[in-house]
């Protein structure tokens, strides 16, 4: 499986690589948002991820900053889901490898 990935230069001139996670369109605020990460951990242990508004139409446009709480939640609901999704996946393959 390739990875989807995208480099941006920080304040300092440094490049950072970012995995995609995915990305998705919303119906309630019209935009297009990317949510990715760049693989580090916070002080909890768990992977630092963030998110963007983003033109899928023009792979050289900037990324903008999420500025509304709305956005935020729209996005946070989505993790959310697929957390719980890939919860249940993970417990799924647990019981199945308990029965073999």
């Amino acid at each position: 499986m390739e990875k989807n990935s995208f480099t941006l230069i920080d304040e300092q001139g440094n490049e950072q690589v970012y995995d995609v996670l995915f990305t998705f369109e919303s119906d309630e605020t019209q935009k297009n948002y990317i949510v990715y990460t760049d693989n580090t951990k916070d002080a909890q242990g768990n992977i630092q991820v963030y998110a963007s508004i983003y033109d899928p139409e023009n792979p050289n446009s900037k990324l903008e900053a999420i500025e509304t709480e709305k956005e935020w939640k729209v996005i946070e609901t989505i993790l959310e889901t697929l957390q719980e999704e890939v919860k249940k996946k993970q417990e799924g393959m647990a019981s199945e490898n308990e029965q073999e």
